[in-house]
């Protein structure tokens, strides 16, 4: 808990001149609000009280001068009040806004496992309601803790002041108050931990039926899915509940102890004033500042609420920005300019877990300008080599070269500008075709554009949709095609990449013959001098190919030309026997 507090306040560090400033005119509202029940003393002994022997002129005098020291102390209250909560908001937002370009910033560096294995709708809950459970503690909990605190000792040193027997006598609830809410505290903070968990798998819930809801509808499994959000629900419901259980008393237990407080000072004060000890208007401002005295409390309780889910959300939100990032550029990670394109795998094995292998032992080369195609059955490995060329992932024996480099030597940046990677899902963002083409390279001429789209048989359809490179999109690319969805990347891949190092997995795999045919011409036109890595399941694509590599199991068991291959008669042989329903 100490550890995640300081790693927040890390994060207010750099506005620490308006945290000071907030500070001061917290102590300026804290001072002012202590001042108020002396004016009530004042009124009372000067004018109200019976046995005030001062004559009516001078009682109205002293009353009018209590009324217009209330009103002037609560007008500088309400500026104070003004700036505190204004610094506050500010400094709140600011250390927001750094914290969520924190988690994006590491999110953007964590290789492609992590999200492999972490659902979407729990990395949203980080970047969402736990950041806003740091913003609440930081605006509401931090400073306000201070205020609260600064108010408890400035009514005690005050109540001292005046009369520290009556005061001592005011404070003797604070042990036992003390005492319970430490007991309710040890158990909200564990039901705090349990409701921010079933939050997230909520949201990692609902992240995954919203993005298969297609799927859902498909197979008419609604009812089913409905089922078992009720019981995410539910027991998002019962956290909930559990955490009001234990909250719920803080304001009761507070407000219970306070007016004790308040009915010890009223009889102990009360036969004070009989015996002419303190004065009637001494006993109402300590009755006032008892009173208030146990506010700040049950801020505090309020405040430990917003601590407790703070620290809930600090735990799982360092635990994101500490997660290890197992691809890195090393210290003296070389640049990469231009590649000629020559691929050189040397004894590659590789699991995304354990020693589950899915690459064994593989070895092989791709000469610069070389076209290779890789085929097999699902989970043969060949996406895997896809993703080790463009290190998404490192191997965990053997090397992968580029140009005689091993991967892990380049800066990772500058090794996948010069790839042009087309996945068998394209993944568009919402916004304008155009947007989706120059990704923020505003440099690129519209001429060029064209000029790929023409490539690649998309320019006549754009042209003919309304808006044309201004047509916006919707989320994944929604109001194009799926077909059209793998042009647009295909374009976007050549714009970006178009004489460097083009790999394309699965691009012809959802086009239709027409659509297909055209991607195979451009295909062919730009792999011309480029080397190109195509996988594809449509064997028949692959026919042009300088070179088949055939995996099995994790395994290259087969290489060579179609023909060749087709003639030696083995696995590829089999594959294409059946796709070609021979």
């Amino acid at each position: 808990m100490k550890g995640q507090v300081q790693r927040i306040l890390a994060y207010v560090r750099p506005y620490r001149g308006q945290v000071l400033l907030a500070l001061f005119f917290i102590l300026g509202t804290t001072l002012l609000a202590n001042l108020l029940p002396l004016v009530f003393k004042y009124a009372v002994d000067e004018a109200l009280a019976p046995e005030t022997p001062k004559p009516l002129p001078e009682r109205e005098q002293a009353l009018l001068l209590a009324a217009l020291f209330f009103l002037g102390l609560k007008l500088a209250d309400a500026v104070f009040r003004f700036a505190q909560t204004y610094l506050l908001a500010w400094i709140g937002q600011k250390v927001l806004f750094d914290l969520r370009r924190d988690l994006f910033d590491k999110l953007m560096r964590l290789h492609v496992g992590y999200f492999d294995r972490t659902p979407t709708g729990r990395i949203l809950t980080r970047l969402t309601s736990d950041v806003d459970a740091i913003h609440q503690f930081i605006t509401g909990g931090l400073v306000g803790f201070a205020a609260d605190l600064f108010m408890l000792f400035g009514i005690m040193g005050f109540m001292l002041w005046l009369d520290w027997r009556l005061a001592l006598f005011a404070f003797w609830v604070i042990p036992p108050l003390f005492a319970l809410t430490t007991w309710l505290r040890v158990r909200m903070r564990a039901a705090y931990r349990v409701m921010r968990r079933r939050l997230s798998e909520l949201n990692s819930f609902l992240a995954e039926n919203l993005a298969g809801v297609v799927t859902i509808q498909l197979f008419a499994r609604e009812a089913r899915q409905l089922a078992k959000f009720d019981g995410k629900n539910r027991a998002l419901l019962d956290a909930h509940v559990e955490v009001i259980r234990w909250f719920a008393p803080f304001f009761p237990l507070v407000a219970f102890f306070g007016e004790l407080a308040a009915a010890s000072v009223l009889y102990r004060g009360g036969e004070d004033v009989f015996r002419g000890a303190v004065s009637l208007g001494l006993l109402v401002a300590f009755l006032d500042y008892t009173r208030n005295f146990f506010e700040p409390l049950r801020d505090l309780s309020d405040k430990f609420n917003i601590y407790q889910s703070a620290m809930a959300a600090a735990e799982r939100i360092f635990t994101l920005l500490d997660a290890p990032e197992e691809v890195r550029d090393a210290p003296d990670a070389l640049p990469v300019k231009r590649l000629r394109g020559e691929i050189r795998f040397e004894d590659v094995w590789f699991a995304y877990e354990g020693e589950d292998w899915v690459l064994k032992g593989v070895s092989f080369a791709v000469r610069p300008g070389e076209k290779v195609a890789l085929v097999g059955h699902t989970g043969a490995g060949k996406t895997s080599v896809i993703n080790l060329i463009a290190r998404f992932y490192d191997v965990q024996k053997g090397r992968v070269l580029v140009d005689g480099v091993d991967v892990r030597k380049y800066r990772q940046r500058d090794l996948r500008r010069a790839l042009g990677i087309v996945m068998q899902e394209p993944f568009l963002f919402s916004g304008t075709i155009e947007e989706n083409l120059r990704l923020g390279d505003e440099a690129i001429p519209e001429a060029r554009l064209w000029e790929v789209l023409e490539l690649v048989g998309l320019a006549e359809p754009l042209r003919k949709r309304p808006g044309g490179l201004k047509a916006r999109l919707g989320e994944r690319g929604a109001g194009l095609s799926t077909g059209e969805r793998q042009l647009l990347a295909l374009a976007r891949a050549l714009l970006h990449n178009p004489d460097i190092l083009l790999i394309l997995d699965e691009a012809t795999a959802n086009v239709d013959s027409e659509t297909e045919r055209r991607m195979q011409e451009a295909l062919r036109r730009v792999s011309k001098g480029r080397t190109t890595v195509v996988i594809a399941h449509r064997l028949a694509t692959v026919k042009d190919a300088d070179r088949i590599l055939v995996f099995r199991r994790g395994e290259l068991i087969e290489e060579g030309p179609h023909e060749a291959l087709l003639q030696k008669g083995g696995y590829y042989a089999r594959l294409y026997a059946v796709a070609s329903g021979g």
